[in-house]
């Protein structure tokens, strides 16, 4: 699941423009179930089991990244952008970025140190403030290898370094993507149905559109999710931690989860050895809050891989937590789609 990771990372995918990691997936399931593309872009598959599901289960992951879109190219050959979902300007100063179809090299350009008046030295500067250069003498320069829409990415690359870490961006949710393939490339008890989803980034609403189409009576979305386990946060406020297995919801900003299935993920983690731990700060949101409200309701779980410096370039897990977090939505999907 490594190699699957590292591969999904260094694919471009921002919200709106997920085709080359939704190609990359079909690729790899393609001979072990079946699938369909919906019209916004969700990639939709069944994976047929041993045996017929007495539930409908279905496992979601989003493919989309954060990023930014190009929206004006001045004069000079600079590009101005907007930011593709939640971003800090802080994370993006001075980064290196790849854009549009052809994979142009730019830097996210800022004013040298040299030329900041002394009282604005610590004051970030908006996303409007910034550019991107991609080293273009002027306008038509630019403009023939760029335009307004163009998607922007973080150029970085997937490293792995100390004990079992990896560095990459993307992995808010490619992580999640990989979990997947490895399930459907897998030998299920239950047939299941999975959603790789878009637009998560921006809204969930990719998801929202999935969950009609597959109408499950349960779901499980696998993430990621902010951990905190670094210098100067107090123990309460860590979210959880890297090398803890995965997080597993009771709360977030869009859903609030059925608690007979959170405590019941405890029980299958414990029965089956598996590394968990529970998502001890009520933050954030992610797919859940849109399947949870599709049709009639759906009963659903959120199972997230710890990641440190979340929606930044340098994204930090633990490998150990993806393959604890794989076991353990395994073995829960087992059990919905039997109970």
């Amino acid at each position: 699941m490594l190699e699957l990771i590292k591969e999904l990372c260094t694919l471009s995918g921002i919200s709106g423009r997920e085709d080359s990691v939704r190609d990359y997936i079909i690729d790899k399931i393609k001979d072990f179930a079946e699938y369909s593309v919906d019209p916004l872009g969700n990639l939709l598959v069944f994976k047929k089991g041993k045996k017929p599901a007495k539930n409908k289960v279905m496992l979601d992951a989003h493919m989309d990244e954060v990023g930014m879109i190009v929206t004006a190219v001045t004069s000079e050959g600079f590009l101005k952008f907007a930011k593709v979902g939640g971003i800090n300007s802080k994370v993006i100063l001075g980064r290196s970025v790849k854009v549009g179809k052809k994979a142009v090299n730019g830097v996210i350009g800022i004013k040298p140190i040299h030329l900041v008046d002394k009282d604005k030295e610590d004051t970030i500067p908006s996303a409007d403030e910034l550019y991107i250069d991609i080293g273009a003498a002027d306008k038509e320069e630019a403009l023939s290898v760029v335009s307004p829409g163009d998607a922007v990415w973080f150029n970085s690359d997937f490293v792995e370094f100390g004990n079992g870490f990896v560095k990459a961006k993307a992995l808010d949710d490619r992580v999640g993507c990989a979990v997947l393939i490895e399930m459907i490339r897998s030998e299920l008890e239950y047939d299941a149905w999975f959603s790789f989803s878009v637009q998560e980034e921006i809204g969930t609403r990719g998801a929202q559109t999935a969950a009609f189409n597959i109408a499950p009576d349960y779901a499980i979305v696998v993430e990621t999710t902010t951990a905190a386990d670094i210098s100067g946060v107090k123990d309460e406020n860590r979210v959880c931690i890297c090398g803890k297995g995965g997080a597993v919801s009771f709360m977030d900003r869009s859903t609030i989860y059925n608690k007979a299935l959170f405590d019941r993920a405890f029980e299958i983690a414990k029965e089956n050895n598996i590394v968990c731990q529970p998502k001890t700060v009520v933050a954030g949101g992610n797919d859940a809050g849109a399947i949870h409200k599709s049709r009639g309701g759906v009963k659903v779980l959120t199972v997230s891989v710890p990641c440190r410096y979340l929606h930044s370039p340098t994204c930090v897990i633990k490998y150990s937590d993806a393959e604890e977090s794989f076991k353990l939505i395994k073995a829960m999907a087992e059990e919905f789609a039997s109970c």
